[in-house]
Protein backbone atom coordinates (compact mmCIF):
# COMPACT_ATOMS: atom_id res chain seq x y z
CA UNK A 1 0.00 0.00 0.00
CA UNK A 2 1.91 3.12 -0.89
CA UNK A 3 -0.79 5.54 -1.64
CA UNK A 4 -4.17 5.77 -0.15
CA UNK A 5 -7.78 8.27 -0.46
CA UNK A 6 -9.21 10.11 2.32
CA UNK A 7 -12.63 10.46 1.75
CA UNK A 8 -16.14 12.02 3.88
CA UNK A 9 -19.10 10.34 2.26
CA UNK A 10 -21.43 10.80 5.29
CA UNK A 11 -21.12 14.39 6.97
CA UNK A 12 -17.96 16.66 6.29
CA UNK A 13 -14.77 16.78 8.58
CA UNK A 14 -15.02 20.02 10.72
CA UNK A 15 -12.28 22.22 12.88
CA UNK A 16 -12.68 19.60 15.46
CA UNK A 17 -10.87 17.01 13.00
CA UNK A 18 -8.37 19.02 11.74
CA UNK A 19 -5.21 17.84 14.40
CA UNK A 20 -6.48 14.04 13.93
CA UNK A 21 -6.03 14.15 10.43
CA UNK A 22 -2.98 16.42 10.30
CA UNK A 23 -1.56 13.64 12.87
CA UNK A 24 -3.03 10.43 11.00
CA UNK A 25 -1.10 11.65 7.89
CA UNK A 26 2.06 12.10 9.43
CA UNK A 27 1.49 7.88 10.98
CA UNK A 28 0.78 7.45 7.19
CA UNK A 29 3.65 8.84 5.87
CA UNK A 30 5.93 7.40 8.71
CA UNK A 31 5.01 4.04 6.61
CA UNK A 32 5.91 5.43 3.85
CA UNK A 33 1.94 5.66 2.67
CA UNK A 34 1.39 8.92 0.48
CA UNK A 35 -2.20 10.64 1.44
CA UNK A 36 -4.32 12.54 -0.84
CA UNK A 37 -7.48 14.20 0.25
CA UNK A 38 -11.39 14.35 -1.13
CA UNK A 39 -11.91 17.91 -1.87
CA UNK A 40 -15.26 16.94 0.01
CA UNK A 41 -13.43 15.94 2.69
CA UNK A 42 -14.35 19.13 4.80
CA UNK A 43 -17.83 20.54 5.45
CA UNK A 44 -20.87 20.25 3.30
CA UNK A 45 -21.06 19.00 0.03
CA UNK A 46 -23.86 17.28 -2.15
CA UNK A 47 -24.18 13.52 -2.50
CA UNK A 48 -23.24 14.32 -6.32
CA UNK A 49 -20.28 15.57 -5.80
CA UNK A 50 -19.17 13.08 -2.63
CA UNK A 51 -20.13 10.55 -5.04
CA UNK A 52 -18.04 12.06 -8.21
CA UNK A 53 -14.62 12.21 -5.36
CA UNK A 54 -15.54 8.43 -4.32
CA UNK A 55 -15.73 7.36 -8.22
CA UNK A 56 -12.54 9.38 -9.07
CA UNK A 57 -10.58 7.77 -6.63
CA UNK A 58 -11.74 3.87 -7.85
CA UNK A 59 -10.71 5.22 -10.98
CA UNK A 60 -7.22 6.03 -10.35
CA UNK A 61 -5.32 3.17 -10.70
CA UNK A 62 -2.15 5.03 -8.39
CA UNK A 63 -4.53 4.55 -5.61
CA UNK A 64 -4.42 1.43 -3.13
CA UNK A 65 -7.30 1.54 -0.95
CA UNK A 66 -9.65 4.12 0.04
CA UNK A 67 -10.37 5.23 4.06
CA UNK A 68 -13.93 7.31 4.88
CA UNK A 69 -12.56 9.39 7.89
CA UNK A 70 -16.61 10.72 8.55
CA UNK A 71 -19.90 9.68 10.38
CA UNK A 72 -22.85 10.96 10.75
CA UNK A 73 -26.29 11.12 8.42
CA UNK A 74 -25.27 11.97 4.91
CA UNK A 75 -23.85 8.72 3.34
CA UNK A 76 -26.94 7.55 1.46
CA UNK A 77 -27.04 10.65 -0.60
CA UNK A 78 -24.07 9.45 -2.80
CA UNK A 79 -25.70 5.98 -3.99
CA UNK A 80 -27.44 7.06 -6.59
CA UNK A 81 -24.55 8.44 -7.89
CA UNK A 82 -22.12 5.89 -7.59
CA UNK A 83 -20.60 4.07 -10.57
CA UNK A 84 -20.64 0.44 -9.82
CA UNK A 85 -19.91 -0.78 -12.83
CA UNK A 86 -16.34 1.05 -12.53
CA UNK A 87 -16.40 -0.42 -8.92
CA UNK A 88 -16.34 -3.17 -10.13
CA UNK A 89 -14.00 -2.91 -12.72
CA UNK A 90 -11.44 -1.09 -9.80
CA UNK A 91 -11.78 -3.45 -7.02
CA UNK A 92 -10.02 -1.91 -3.94
CA UNK A 93 -10.46 -1.81 -0.86
CA UNK A 94 -12.83 0.53 0.92
CA UNK A 95 -12.36 1.28 4.64
CA UNK A 96 -15.74 2.87 6.72
CA UNK A 97 -17.72 2.41 9.61
CA UNK A 98 -20.54 3.93 11.30
CA UNK A 99 -23.23 5.29 8.95
CA UNK A 100 -20.71 4.23 6.04
CA UNK A 101 -23.09 1.08 6.75
CA UNK A 102 -24.91 2.32 4.08
CA UNK A 103 -22.23 2.49 1.23
CA UNK A 104 -20.33 -0.69 1.67
CA UNK A 105 -23.42 -2.52 2.03
CA UNK A 106 -24.97 -0.76 -1.35
CA UNK A 107 -21.34 -1.33 -3.15
CA UNK A 108 -21.73 -5.39 -1.68
CA UNK A 109 -25.07 -5.38 -3.27
CA UNK A 110 -24.64 -3.96 -6.46
CA UNK A 111 -21.18 -5.43 -7.33
CA UNK A 112 -20.37 -8.02 -4.93
CA UNK A 113 -17.00 -6.50 -3.32
CA UNK A 114 -16.11 -6.75 -0.16
CA UNK A 115 -15.39 -3.55 1.78
CA UNK A 116 -14.09 -3.15 5.48
CA UNK A 117 -16.08 -1.78 8.44
CA UNK A 118 -13.26 0.18 10.18
CA UNK A 119 -12.23 3.41 11.09
CA UNK A 120 -8.65 4.47 10.46
CA UNK A 121 -8.80 7.73 12.86
CA UNK A 122 -8.52 5.09 15.23
CA UNK A 123 -5.27 4.52 14.66
CA UNK A 124 -4.36 7.56 16.65
CA UNK A 125 -6.94 7.96 18.80
CA UNK A 126 -6.48 4.92 20.55
CA UNK A 127 -3.24 5.84 23.07
CA UNK A 128 -3.06 2.22 23.63
CA UNK A 129 -0.71 1.60 20.33
CA UNK A 130 -3.17 -1.49 19.73
CA UNK A 131 -4.59 -0.48 16.20
CA UNK A 132 -1.43 0.69 15.24
CA UNK A 133 0.37 -2.43 15.61
CA UNK A 134 -2.68 -4.08 14.22
CA UNK A 135 -2.58 -2.12 11.02
CA UNK A 136 1.11 -2.27 10.12
CA UNK A 137 0.75 -5.95 10.67
CA UNK A 138 -2.19 -5.71 8.04
CA UNK A 139 0.15 -4.43 5.59
CA UNK A 140 2.53 -6.82 6.04
CA UNK A 141 -0.36 -9.73 5.50
CA UNK A 142 -1.18 -10.97 8.84
CA UNK A 143 -4.76 -11.28 10.16
CA UNK A 144 -4.54 -9.37 13.61
CA UNK A 145 -6.88 -6.25 12.65
CA UNK A 146 -9.73 -8.81 11.21
CA UNK A 147 -8.85 -11.38 14.22
CA UNK A 148 -12.40 -11.07 16.36
CA UNK A 149 -13.29 -13.45 19.05
CA UNK A 150 -16.92 -14.14 19.44
CA UNK A 151 -18.88 -15.53 22.07
CA UNK A 152 -21.62 -18.08 21.22
CA UNK A 153 -24.97 -16.98 22.83
CA UNK A 154 -27.24 -19.53 21.39
CA UNK A 155 -27.73 -22.33 18.41
CA UNK A 156 -24.29 -23.84 15.96
CA UNK A 157 -22.41 -21.89 13.86
CA UNK A 158 -19.18 -20.63 12.13
CA UNK A 159 -18.02 -17.64 11.12
CA UNK A 160 -15.64 -18.20 9.09
CA UNK A 161 -15.84 -18.21 5.42
CA UNK A 162 -19.44 -16.62 5.87
CA UNK A 163 -20.55 -13.65 4.11
CA UNK A 164 -21.62 -11.04 6.41
CA UNK A 165 -23.64 -7.78 5.62
CA UNK A 166 -24.91 -5.25 8.08
CA UNK A 167 -23.10 -2.88 10.64
CA UNK A 168 -24.49 -0.30 12.57
CA UNK A 169 -28.15 -1.52 13.02
CA UNK A 170 -29.78 2.54 12.46
CA UNK A 171 -27.85 3.30 9.50
CA UNK A 172 -28.13 -0.44 7.79
CA UNK A 173 -32.10 0.16 7.97
CA UNK A 174 -31.47 3.16 5.88
CA UNK A 175 -31.24 0.30 2.86
CA UNK A 176 -34.93 -0.98 3.29
CA UNK A 177 -36.89 -0.70 0.46
CA UNK A 178 -34.09 0.26 -1.48
CA UNK A 179 -32.22 -1.63 -4.51
CA UNK A 180 -28.89 -1.02 -1.87
CA UNK A 181 -30.11 -3.40 0.25
CA UNK A 182 -27.77 -6.70 0.25
CA UNK A 183 -29.87 -10.17 -0.62
CA UNK A 184 -29.79 -11.10 3.32
CA UNK A 185 -30.39 -15.14 2.27
CA UNK A 186 -27.63 -17.25 3.70
CA UNK A 187 -26.04 -14.85 4.91
CA UNK A 188 -25.30 -13.42 8.58
CA UNK A 189 -25.73 -10.26 9.91
CA UNK A 190 -24.14 -8.10 12.24
CA UNK A 191 -25.52 -5.62 14.37
CA UNK A 192 -23.78 -2.75 16.34
CA UNK A 193 -24.34 0.85 17.52
CA UNK A 194 -23.15 3.91 19.79
CA UNK A 195 -26.58 5.60 20.55
CA UNK A 196 -29.48 3.97 21.37
CA UNK A 197 -31.59 3.18 24.89
CA UNK A 198 -33.81 0.16 25.11
CA UNK A 199 -36.56 1.93 22.87
CA UNK A 200 -34.63 2.95 20.31
CA UNK A 201 -32.94 -0.49 19.85
CA UNK A 202 -36.04 -2.30 20.14
CA UNK A 203 -37.44 -0.44 17.09
CA UNK A 204 -34.78 -1.22 14.87
CA UNK A 205 -34.87 -4.86 16.06
CA UNK A 206 -38.94 -4.51 15.35
CA UNK A 207 -38.18 -3.16 11.62
CA UNK A 208 -35.71 -6.05 10.86
CA UNK A 209 -38.22 -8.46 11.99
CA UNK A 210 -40.92 -6.83 9.58
CA UNK A 211 -38.66 -6.65 6.56
CA UNK A 212 -37.94 -10.59 7.09
CA UNK A 213 -34.09 -10.37 7.52
CA UNK A 214 -34.76 -12.79 10.50
CA UNK A 215 -36.17 -15.45 8.72
CA UNK A 216 -33.55 -14.92 5.95
CA UNK A 217 -30.35 -14.86 7.34
CA UNK A 218 -28.16 -18.08 9.07
CA UNK A 219 -27.56 -16.50 12.27
CA UNK A 220 -27.07 -12.93 14.30
CA UNK A 221 -23.60 -11.29 14.70
CA UNK A 222 -23.77 -8.58 17.63
CA UNK A 223 -21.04 -6.47 17.95
CA UNK A 224 -21.09 -3.47 20.62
CA UNK A 225 -23.79 -1.56 21.77
CA UNK A 226 -22.16 0.95 23.35
CA UNK A 227 -24.71 3.57 25.24
CA UNK A 228 -26.55 0.04 26.15
CA UNK A 229 -23.81 -1.65 27.30
CA UNK A 230 -22.40 1.96 29.27
CA UNK A 231 -25.38 2.29 30.71
CA UNK A 232 -26.18 -1.66 31.34
CA UNK A 233 -29.94 -1.19 30.16
CA UNK A 234 -32.00 -3.36 30.52
CA UNK A 235 -33.38 -5.66 28.52
CA UNK A 236 -30.12 -6.25 27.04
CA UNK A 237 -30.02 -6.51 23.07
CA UNK A 238 -29.85 -10.17 23.13
CA UNK A 239 -32.98 -10.31 25.41
CA UNK A 240 -34.85 -7.74 22.80
CA UNK A 241 -33.38 -10.00 19.98
CA UNK A 242 -35.12 -13.00 21.29
CA UNK A 243 -38.52 -12.20 21.06
CA UNK A 244 -37.83 -12.14 17.30
CA UNK A 245 -35.95 -15.27 16.39
CA UNK A 246 -36.24 -18.93 17.07
CA UNK A 247 -34.23 -20.30 19.92
CA UNK A 248 -32.12 -22.48 17.57
CA UNK A 249 -30.68 -19.71 15.71
CA UNK A 250 -27.26 -19.18 15.66
CA UNK A 251 -26.49 -15.67 17.46
CA UNK A 252 -22.68 -14.84 18.84
CA UNK A 253 -21.50 -11.88 20.33
CA UNK A 254 -17.98 -9.55 20.08
CA UNK A 255 -16.69 -6.88 22.12
CA UNK A 256 -14.21 -6.06 19.80
CA UNK A 257 -16.29 -4.09 16.99
CA UNK A 258 -18.61 -1.19 16.99
CA UNK A 259 -17.33 2.26 17.82
CA UNK A 260 -14.68 1.74 20.26
CA UNK A 261 -11.02 3.53 19.58
CA UNK A 262 -10.05 -0.35 19.91
CA UNK A 263 -12.54 -1.71 17.58
CA UNK A 264 -11.19 -4.20 15.02
CA UNK A 265 -12.49 -4.46 11.39
CA UNK A 266 -14.72 -6.52 9.96
CA UNK A 267 -15.44 -7.63 5.93
CA UNK A 268 -19.01 -6.86 5.02
CA UNK A 269 -19.60 -8.81 1.90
Amino acid sequence: MKKVAFVACSNGQTDKDVEIIIALKKLLYSMNIEVVESPCLYGYASGKDKADALNYFYEDNSIDAIFDLSGGDLANTILPYLDYDLIVKNNKPFFGYSDLTTVINAIYAQTSNTSILFQIKNLVKDDTGKQIERFKKYLQGQNDLFDVKWNTLQGHGTINNQTIVGGNTRCFLKLAGTKYMPDLHNKLLFLEAMNGEVTQISTYLAQLDQIGAFQQVNGILLGTFTQMEKQQLKPTVYELLQQYINKDMFVAKTNEVGHSKTSKALRIG
